[in-house]
């Protein structure tokens, strides 16, 4: 006896600072002495031990099963080399799982990051490039201590897919 997986589409937006408020917030360009504001990533690393490195992705598609949330940081990321990207997300809340209702898609252009929202669900980043190399920034242990997962497959027999 099979057991068939749905697929749910999502159509992947142009990230706003207003659209992804909900979700953590957008960083651009600034001038160079400008003072610290509302506009500059608001960090919670007092956890643990920052680390900030590059990453390199290989293109894994655009389908998810699964999304990931941390609880203990924030957590900015942002692809070198200009390249857009996408990324799926749901705000943080009290709930071991998030709302179907709620998970969205953003694409990000390559000449800002993402600041994800302690306890923001994500999925991604997703691309079509063979690779692409993005800054991380979070806490050293964050994917061994701090790495809470939901899976749809196994919960819904559903998936996602990035449009």
């Amino acid at each position: 006896m099979g057991t068939s997986v749905s697929i749910k589409r999502l159509s992947a937006q142009w990230v706003t600072s207003d659209d992804f408020r909900s979700y953590g917030q957008v960083v651009s360009a600034s001038f160079d002495g400008k003072s610290f504001d509302a506009e500059d990533a608001v960090l919670n690393l007092q956890n643990g031990f920052p680390r900030f490195y590059i990453m390199r992705l290989s293109n894994q598609g655009r389908k998810f099963g699964k999304i990931t949330r941390h609880v203990q940081c924030t957590q900015c990321l942002g692809s070198l080399e200009g390249k857009d990207w996408l990324i799926a997300v749901a705000p943080p809340g009290e709930a071991d799982k998030p709302s179907l209702e709620d998970i969205v898609a953003f694409r990000i252009p390559g000449n800002c990051f993402i600041k994800l929202e302690v306890g923001t669900w994500h999925a991604g980043p997703y691309f079509d490039a063979n690779y692409i190399d993005f800054y991380n920034l979070e806490l050293s242990d964050t994917n061994v201590v701090d790495h809470f997962s939901y899976d749809f497959v196994k919960n819904h027999k559903l998936e996602f897919e990035i449009g």
